[in-house]
């Protein structure tokens, strides 16, 4: 909400108490919506070209390519109109998937019944309404918590240089990089954008953040810690002497002293089938990890207390929610 508060255009807030489907969301919202809909997923990148083309084209889809289909509702496109979408297929026999971007008339709106946004496509195609393909420039999903770290390489790419906090005469800033009201960059210390510093942060002296990497705020960076393709959310802090690539640290996280995090490729058990991933470590809010603690590819739920005064080695794990390794 905090985000949501701070765009340049008034929002309402609707709340779907029952998380049944995504055309269910979108009816929960009905009495406020007076003609057209442009709906979007919260959870992935489209630039702003691909929003503006499909604007111009009331009643259609966005879609793309990808090289997973199974994961999205895949799309069969004939004679320039959508003539199927299949949910989630175990196995695909096209690359074609739907982004889950809409720009539907309010007369389409008004005869959604089902739960799904793809269910009320195929109804819609079955009862003779087209729906127009619009092939996006650039999308990208965060189906799985590793898909965050490409997120946010992609969208540093966009944001603006700015500079506003206390920056010593001795560190080194190279390339895009934002740093926010109230934020300490000690001496010796070196950011290679694209990279982000949010308000309030401590970073050094001695740390060396390099590219793809943004950090909230009041967050502290202790001397001799290197940081590279990651994202830091607020509060958190890590102990000195550390490396952290290619991950993804939820708010309020604190790692000791000496932490590695290095990234490898392997698989992960998130509850279906094993999911090929690669990345560091992907971290829930409030993750407490003493000195010494190395981890590869793995996944560390909220709350979790991680002690590694041995030198603990986390690799390809997924630790649930609110559990204490020692």
């Amino acid at each position: 909400m905090r985000h949501l508060i701070r765009l340049p255009v008034p929002v309402r807030v609707v709340e779907q108490k029952d998380q049944i489907g995504t055309a269910h969301a979108l009816l929960c919202a009905k009495h406020l919506i007076t003609d057209e809909v442009l709906v979007l997923p919260g959870d992935n990148y489209i630039d702003p070209a691909s929003l503006k083309e499909t604007l111009k084209v009331q009643n259609s889809m966005l879609i793309t390519t990808h090289r997973h289909p199974s994961n999205f509702g895949v799309v069969e496109v004939d004679d320039g109109y959508i003539t199927s979408i299949v949910e989630k297929p175990v196995h695909a026999n096209r690359m074609t998937v739907s982004c889950g971007v809409y720009h539907l008339s309010g007369l389409l709106l008004g005869k959604i019944t089902e739960q799904s946004l793809s269910e009320a496509i195929t109804s819609f195609i079955a009862s003779g309404e087209r729906i127009t393909p619009v092939y996006a420039h650039e999308w990208q999903d965060a189906i799985y918590p590793w898909d965050l770290i490409c997120m946010n390489e992609r969208l540093l790419r966009d944001t603006p240089p700015s500079r506003e906090g206390v920056i010593s005469g001795s560190a080194i800033i190279e390339g895009r990089v934002s740093i926010g009201h109230g934020s300490i960059i000690a001496p010796f210390s070196t950011i290679r954008g694209p990279a982000v510093i949010g308000e309030d942060c401590t970073i050094g002296p001695h740390v060396v953040i390099l590219p793809g990497t943004s950090i909230g705020s009041r967050v502290t960076i202790e001397p001799f810690t290197v940081i590279g393709n990651s994202l830091i959310m607020d509060d958190c802090r890590i102990a000195s002497h550390s490396t952290i690539t290619s991950s993804v640290l939820g708010e309020a996280c604190t790692l000791g002293d000496h932490t590695v995090v290095s990234s490898t490729a392997g698989f992960l058990d998130l509850g279906t089938n094993p999911v090929r991933s690669s990345c560091g470590v992907i971290m829930g809010n409030g993750v407490f990890s003493s000195p010494l603690v190395s981890y590869e590819n793995s996944v560390i739920g909220n709350d979790c207390h991680i002690d590694g005064i041995n030198g603990l080695k986390i690799r390809s794990m997924v630790i649930p929610d609110r559990t204490r390794v020692m």
